[in-house]
């Protein structure tokens, strides 16, 4: 094993890993950070997904040692002193939450869109979640909750 130094939601966390071992296992079993889930393991199905240096990442594809260095967000960094975050508060507004397994990794994928452009089209919004995958519910519901974040986003930042 090997020892690894990761930026994680502005913390710093220091870890033994073996090299090959997944950001994803790292965070989940090293960690104990589960609210990022493990899908498919393969980076098809985005349940994993976090934010790595701005850009929405499948965390079982990156192997640890290539995430040092970098800052790494995961969904436990989204809520702010006890508060959810808009797009948290947008998905249980709008009723886009029903198993909730793919839940972290959509909103951590509206999130870097969001981060970015906060008058985004909903041809954007569905691009930026294309790699997130839901059984439940559809995207309907989805799309109107980054939509509704991204207008209480840009509320927020008017004031």
């Amino acid at each position: 094993m090997e020892q690894y130094c990761l930026r994680i939601n502005g913390k710093e966390y220091v870890c033994l890993a073996e090299p090959n071992w997944t950001l994803l296992y790292v965070l989940r079993e090293v960690l104990d950070l589960t609210g990022t889930k493990c899908g498919c393991n393969t980076g098809d199905c985005g349940a994993c997904r976090v934010i790595v240096d701005g850009e929405a990442v499948n965390s079982c594809v990156i192997q640890v040692r290539n995430a040092v260095g970098k800052s790494i967000e995961t969904i436990e960094g989204v809520a702010k002193d006890g508060k959810l975050h808009p797009i948290q508060q947008a998905f249980i507004d709008c009723g886009a939450v029903q198993c909730g397994f793919c839940t972290p990794g959509m909103i951590m994928s509206a999130k870097a869109l969001l981060d970015k452009n906060l008058n985004p089209t909903e041809e954007e919004i569905r691009e930026a979640i294309a790699g997130n995958l839901c059984r439940c519910t559809g995207y309907v519901k989805i799309v109107a909750a980054i939509n509704q974040a991204a207008q209480m986003m840009r509320a927020e930042s008017e004031e």
